[in-house]
């Protein structure tokens, strides 16, 4: 009597030893991209790299498998949205509400609003992942690495080619960050100068981090973010500087930082709300769809594997467990202050605020990361309409204050608020990318739901500590005692100033006007080029262009040029999908070598003492700003090069 065939068993997902190497790459990668946010003000996306270390290690265990090199990048990637939560906390120092960053406290808020993030952006999966057709780029990409490295013998030359190239790229870019550490070549360079009676600048930093994340977020992008920068550099600061007397450097510094960022928001904000309108229906249908596969399983029907997601029962639980902690953070934080003159009207409307946004900003940046990846999420610009949103509560509830101490204790506790928020978001942004490729590689949904649970975990205990480390080494613009090699953290200084603004006042909202004027023209602009079929310019990005500092961003439109052309001769090679491939493993070695560096220089700062090393190359500083962009441009020629050749 012949048996039936017994089905094979499904392959192992979330391990105990996946578990411990996502959480060592969480906590690596985190620190690298909080120093990148608190830098530049752009972190990048880790999937990519953290698969194929995962993949470089489990190689060596017997069983591993693509679905478990799967979870171990899920909770790794947790680390390159979380550590976005320093584009709020630094705001509490720069306004002198905190000293330092409370462990505990930092790490609650991270791990709260990270877990709750998780949450809301469950039924948000079949409504951006599974029935849209957003690319996620990223998602894709990590996709695409997970299959080249268990396939099979080719596959595995392949991954190593592919790992070589991260390392030689890593090492190139840590090198270069080395060399202007050491004051051999400039850091940076920037001319103010007069045209007619009105100023403007040219200013970049020689980053190679920057040129990584110019190729992973495309020539879209890059057009955008160059697009932004010329309002902002060839238009808007001619026009406000006109006949301003005074010091040229001046005049440029005051005027960007008081006038043109503030546009750049008002830009960011619009182009924010413009996501979420385009959005609202496919998310109404996901959540009717999870609610539908909710009961399907209650009636014994049987889900694919990769169409079961956590129950949405535990989901609701979950959303639920979360507030109460919650609640008590805020009233810790706020103890002593005017807060506590109704603590139960503010406090439950502020949890009750952080539910209601959380969702709404969980799809906005769920809609991005499908459309242009995390690498540009946008989460510094619905930080924004978070902000003001919680400061408009504050404000009809205690007006504006005349007491400057109750004025600022109301500021930190908007800033404080925001920040739940930020983490709701950052995660949800991941959260949809990660699942993207998990649908890709056949992965089951509720493993990743709950290896993203983990890795938001472990990222939250990280966070504190290296926010300690930076703020005792470097400090930020605009603290007190900050040294010259202060980190601009250029998102949290807008973001304090916007609470500062509507809580004290004196917020120009003209400003926040004429830049939500200029997002609805790029809004239109957008779509018109959308509907002729010609490639995208995203308004986040074009915001992004206007309130960043030009060093922050020139180097990103570069970069992006210069991917689109690797990728254009990368499709006449004869594998034109592992060539692709290795040009965004070159890039992600860009980002993640500078960064790592940046960390390792703040660990031996803060060992001195907070001293910075003396430059050996001090003593000629005319010859270092030569010779960066000479050095700069040819470890570039070289690296991309050399991954031409690694590529054939």
């Amino acid at each position: 009597m012949a048996t039936a065939p017994v089905p094979p068993r499904p392959l192992a997902e979330l391990t105990l030893r996946g578990v411990i190497l996502g959480a060592l790459i969480t906590m690596l990668f985190t620190a690298a991209n909080v120093y990148l946010g608190l830098k530049i003000g752009l972190t990048f996306a880790t999937s990519i790299p953290a698969a194929v270390i995962s993949m470089a290690i489990l190689r060596f265990f017997k069983g591993a498998n693509i679905l478990e090199n799967n979870i171990v990048q899920t909770i790794a990637s947790a680390a390159g949205t979380l550590a976005a939560i320093i584009f709020v906390l630094p705001g509490l120092i720069l306004v002198g509400w905190w000293q330092g960053f409370p462990f505990w406290t930092t790490a609650f808020v991270c791990m709260l609003g990270g877990i709750l993030g998780v949450m809301l952006s469950v039924p948000l999966r079949r409504a951006l992942v599974t029935g849209s057709d957003l690319p996620y780029p990223e998602g894709v990409a990590a996709a695409e690495v997970l299959k080249v490295g268990t396939a099979g013998a080719a596959g595995d030359t392949e991954n190593a080619r592919g790992l070589r190239v991260i390392i030689l790229a890593a090492l190139a870019s840590a090198g270069f960050a080395l060399l202007a550490a050491a004051k051999l070549v400039a850091a940076e360079a920037a001319r103010n100068f007069k045209i007619g009676a009105s100023a403007t600048g040219v200013s970049t930093s020689f980053s190679m981090a920057l040129i990584g994340v110019g190729h992973l977020v495309g020539i879209s992008v890059g057009a955008a973010m160059f697009v932004g920068m010329l309002i902002a550099w060839a238009g808007l600061m001619p026009y406000l500087t006109a006949g301003m007397p005074g010091d040229v450097d001046t005049i440029v510094g005051a005027v960007f930082r008081s006038d043109v960022r503030f546009i750049g928001a008002g830009t960011i904000g619009i182009a924010a709300i413009w996501s979420l309108v385009r959005i609202l229906g496919p998310i109404a249908g996901g959540i009717r769809s999870a609610m539908a596969a909710s009961r399907a399983r209650a009636g014994g029907s049987v889900l694919e594997l990769t169409e079961r997601d956590l129950p949405i029962g535990i989901v609701g639980a979950a959303i639920l467990l979360t507030l109460p902690p919650i609640a008590w953070l805020l009233y810790t934080f706020s103890a002593g202050g005017p807060v506590h003159d109704f603590p139960l009207a503010v406090i439950g409307g502020t949890v009750l605020y952080v539910l209601v946004i959380g969702v709404l900003i969980a799809a906005v940046c769920g809609y991005m990361a499908g459309l242009i990846g995390a690498s540009n999420s946008p989460v510094s610009g619905v930080g924004i309409l978070a902000v003001l949103g919680a400061s408009l509560l504050l404000v009809a509830v205690f007006g504006h204050d005349a007491d400057p101490a109750r004025t600022n204790a109301l500021i930190a506790y908007a800033l404080f608020t925001t920040a739940i928020v930020f983490s709701i978001a950052t995660i949800s942004n991941d959260n949809l990318q990660d699942l993207k490729t998990g649908q890709l590689v056949g992965a089951t949904p509720w493993k990743q739901q709950v290896a993203l649970v983990i890795g938001v975990m472990f990222g939250s205990l990280v966070i504190p500590l290296v926010l300690n480390l930076l703020k005792d080494s470097f400090g930020f613009v605009g603290m007190p005692g900050a040294g010259p090699n202060a980190l601009s953290a250029p998102q949290a200084a807008l973001i304090s100033s916007l609470a500062k603004g509507v809580l004290g006042g004196d917020l120009n909202w003209n400003l926040l006007g004429f830049g939500a004027l200029i997002g609805i023209v790029v809004i239109a602009i957008d779509e018109l080029l959308g509907r002729s079929g010609k490639f995208r310019l995203p308004p986040l990005a074009v915001g992004m262009g206007i309130y960043l500092p030009m060093s922050l961003t020139l180097l990103i439109p570069i970069g992006a040029l210069i991917g689109h052309y690797y990728e254009r001769r990368a499709k006449r090679a004869a594998n034109p999908e592992f060539a692709q491939r290795m040009g965004v493993l070159a890039a992600t070695g860009l980002i993640v070598g500078e960064s790592l560096f940046g960390v390792g220089f703040a660990g031996v700062i803060a060992a001195r003492g907070g001293q910075v090393p003396a430059g050996v190359g001090e003593s000629f500083a005319g010859w270092a700003e030569l010779a960066a962009p000479v050095v700069f441009v040819l470890l570039i020629v070289w690296l991309y090069r050399r991954t031409i050749a690694l590529a054939k």
